[in-house]
Order: C-alpha cells, then sequence, then structure tokens
C-alpha cells in the first residue's frame, strides 16, 4: 500500500472537491475531516470518502454550495434542512449555531436532514470538548443503507446507526463513537477495497450464516452486517432502532424504510451539547471527570495487558504513530483515488 503525511493526503482531498466546485474553505473542512478519520485508524471514514464524495457531486446527489437552511428554531432547538451540502461542512455550521444556545440555557439539541455524510462523529464530541461541552450525537442513513438485520433475520433493515457520547477532562476527553452493528458499513468496504476478509462476527451471507466475505454486501444475493454483540444481540439492534427513530423522526428527514435505495447517500442526525457551567459547574464536571478516569486507569491488569485503555486512547495513539509514519492507504481505494484525480486533472503527490 502506498503511504502518505497527512499533508499531503489533505492537499489532495481539497484539491479533488475544489475542481468540483466546492469552495475552498468548504472543501479544506472536508478534507481535514477525513484525513483525520485515517489519523485516528478510522480509514473506514477517511480519505476512501473522497472519490464517493466526488461523484456524488458530479451527479448532483450532493451539492456542492449551499447554505444550512433553519427549519425550526427556539433558544434551546435547532432543526435544520443540510440541502444535500456536504455533512461536515453542514455539521459544524449547526454545532456553531448550538454552541451559544448551550452556553446561555446549559442544553441545545439540533438535528440535521437531507445532509451529506457526516463522517466520523468522534471528532465533533472533540469539538465540543475544547468549550468544555459533552455531546450526544447519532446520525442514520436517512432511509437508506439498511445493512444490519435483526436478530434472527436475514436480510438489513435499519442502518448502522452509530452512537457518539464525550466528555472532557481537564486534559484528553473520553470519546465513545461506534456503530450499532458489529461493524461500520464502511470498515466492510475498506476490507472489500483491500480484497482481504472481514473478521469473524461482523457478517452473514442471504441465508444468514455467517460468512467473512464483504462482497455479501455489495453484490446479489446480498447478506447483512449483524449488530453489535452478535447476530442474537436484542440490546445490540434495539439501540440501533431506537437511534433510528430518534434520527430520522425528530429531524424531519426519514428512518430505514424499502422507499429509498439500499446504498447510503447522507444522514440524518441528532446533536444534543450539555454545558456543565450551568448543571454542576465545570470544575466540578472536571475535577470529577479526572477522577473517575484516573481511578479506572489505576485498575490492576491481567497478565499480558500493559495499560487500561479509555475510550478515545486508541484514536489518540493512532494518530500520534500515522503523524510520524504516514497514512497507508489501500490499493483499491488509491486506484480510485488516482482515477478521480486523473478525469479532475489533479496532480497527485509523489
Amino acid at each position: 500500500m502506498p503511504t502518505f503525511s497527512a499533508a499531503q493526503l489533505v492537499t489532495l482531498s481539497q484539491s479533488l472537491f475544489e475542481a468540483v466546485g466546492v469552495p475552498g474553505a468548504d472543501a479544506a473542512v472536508v478534507a481535514r475531516s477525513l484525513v483525520d478519520a485515517n489519523l485516528c485508524g478510522h480509514d473506514s471514514h477517511g480519505v476512501m470518502r473522497a472519490p464517493q464524495y466526488v461523484e456524488f457531486i458530479r451527479k448532483g446527489t450532493y451539492k456542492a454550495d449551499v447554505p444550512l437552511t433553519v427549519l425550526q428554531e427556539t433558544p434551546a432547538v435547532l432543526a435544520a434542512d443540510g440541502n444535500w451540502g456536504l455533512g461536515q461542512v453542514q455539521a459544524y455550521r449547526l454545532l456553531d449555531r448550538l454552541v451559544p444556545k448551550a452556553k446561555a440555557l446549559g442544553v441545545a439539541a439540533g438535528t440535521l436532514r437531507n445532509c451529506g455524510h457526516t463522517g466520523r462523529l468522534g471528532e465533533y464530541a472533540e469539538f465540543a470538548a475544547k468549550e468544555n461541552m459533552a455531546l450526544f450525537a447519532s446520525v442514520n442513513s436517512h432511509g437508506a443503507g439498511r445493512r444490519v438485520a435483526p436478530p434472527g433475520g436475514t436480510e438489513g433493515r435499519i442502518s448502522t446507526n452509530p452512537i457518539c457520547i464525550g466528555a472532557p477532562t481537564s486534559s484528553a476527553p473520553v470519546v465513545m463513537d461506534f456503530g450499532t452493528s458489529a461493524a461500520a458499513e464502511g470498515k466492510v468496504r475498506a476490507q472489500f477495497q483491500k480484497k482481504q476478509p472481514t473478521p469473524e462476527g461482523w457478517l452473514i451471507d442471504h441465508t444468514g450464516q455467517p460468512t467473512t466475505d464483504p462482497g455479501v454486501l455489495y453484490t446479489d444475493p446480498r447478506g447483512s452486517i449483524v449488530p453489535f454483540g452478535g447476530p442474537q444481540a436484542y440490546k445490540g439492534f434495539g439501540l440501533g432502532l431506537l437511534l433510528d427513530l430518534l434520527c430520522g423522526g425528530l429531524s424531519g428527514g426519514a428512518c430505514s424504510s424499502p422507499a429509498f435505495p439500499l446504498a447510503g447517500q447522507g444522514n440524518a442526525a441528532v446533536f444534543v451539547l450539555f454545558n456543565p457551567a450551568l448543571f454542576g459547574g465545570v470544575d466540578h464536571f472536571l475535577k470529577e471527570s479526572d477522577g473517575l478516569t484516573s481511578y479506572v486507569r489505576s485498575c490492576p491488569t491481567v497478565a499480558g495487558v500493559s495499560a487500561v485503555t479509555l475510550p478515545g486512547d486508541p484514536e489518540r495513539q493512532a494518530k500520534e504513530k500515522r503523524l510520524v509514519d504516514g497514512i497507508p492507504v489501500p490499493d483499491g481505494t488509491w486506484e480510485l483515488i488516482t482515477k478521480a484525480a486523473a478525469e479532475l486533472k489533479v496532480p497527485l503527490p509523489s
């Protein structure tokens, strides 16, 4: 696999987006978001998405330069339409409107409908933590992307519906961000592009039998991703189901439905910010979060484990390594990027 620096991939991604009409500032937001996902070890939400976004823009599925349209607004609530703009751009516009509300009232909730793929939710929790705020966030696939089968089922009925909860500490935030499926669809796609099998426990085929072939998601007869916890995990599927309901129902968008094509286009989203300053106080919150994380880290470990890992640690460790060693790009992903670059006459990094 070719390996590139973060700066090289940001420049390349930004150039691709600008070549299809995305304003420079917006292209920079999306490029940095994708490469940051790669740095954090989440290649499923990294530059592998750049050719996909470019193709959506060229087809008119995504719009290169559209506003965030406010649908409903109260002092604590903002419901918005993303007008199928790039998801990272519209998500940050929403957060920029929610932060002042949360500072004033303690809680602020916002939704997005008709929004492009928002990327890694954990980055928005990191953004909130810099404001000493906690964040709850979730997205569904706006009716599409029905890749997750219910317990006992053989066909996907809901999308992978991630949940993200982040909280600040006086140092690094604690950020939990995971799909309510055994794996994000993008992680299966990454294995598909690498031409490698998935780990056991991720997928079932169209008969409900376990498989490690990522192609079952993309060719007929199609298989499914199992809920997190396994194919009979009612808790994992139930959480995904409720998040689907909240994202589609609250946003004015759509829940998973056969009325939409299977291939995912974008997201309906729910973000809720909590401002500790208007609850127990920021100092108290940070004292307690520092105390609890330190206490958990002090736990004795089993043989072979050097340290307890908290949510957010793997991403920070991956970033430290990849900032030094570079970001590997799978051959299948690089083929798609080079194809898009050639068509748009965008130079490739050496």
